[in-house]
């Protein structure tokens, strides 16, 4: 971490200089730009002067924010087969989100186990074949191309009533997959 670098960009956000700066923490001007130029390093104390003199906290100006991955390949799906479906987890570790998708594919015949009801909602597009939303006693179909979203309060699955299988993407929030 370059401390001096984000002391000099903190102090220039406030649109301070470095004799401003210096003076609010009894400081000399000479000091704030060794610091700044890393020549030399403040002690917790002066760190934390300086730091709320910026508006800042130690916390705050330690805390580094990781590398969101934002792109995720097929390598990285987690899928789950049986009884003609495969669920594929195309988001690692979704469940941690407030959204979870997953791409599944059925084959014909084949059908999702019963979602009991629960808070949330849930999304899907169709991109191969036809399916039925079968919600409660009812049933809506969907199409290669339609998508569906509900509530999902109720009992609720997914039937593929088809001859050919079916592929669609299903997200759920909060994530119940």
């Amino acid at each position: 971490m370059d401390i001096g670098a984000k002391i000099r960009d903190m102090r220039q956000q406030k649109n301070l200089t470095q004799e401003e700066l210096a003076d609010r923490c009894e400081l000399t001007k000479g000091y704030i730009s060794q610091l700044e130029n890393d020549l030399t390093s403040p002690s917790i104390a002066t760190l934390t002067d300086l730091l709320n003199a910026l508006g800042g906290n130690l916390s705050d100006f330690f805390h580094e924010d990781a590398d969101e991955k934002i792109v995720f390949g097929e390598e990285e799906y987690i899928d789950k087969q049986s009884d003609g479906m495969v669920f594929s987890w195309v988001i690692p570790n979704a469940q941690k989100n407030m959204m979870e998708p997953v791409l599944v594919v059925l084959e014909p015949g084949a059908s999702t186990q019963t979602d009991f009801p629960h808070e949330g909602e849930e999304f899907g597009y169709v991109l191969e074949g036809h399916i039925a939303i079968v919600m409660a006693d009812v049933s809506h179909t969907a199409k290669k191309g339609e998508s569906f979203y509900f509530t999902a309060n109720k009992e609720h699955r997914i039937v593929n009533r088809g001859k050919t299988r079916a592929k669609f993407i299903w997200v759920s929030t909060p994530p119940n997959f």
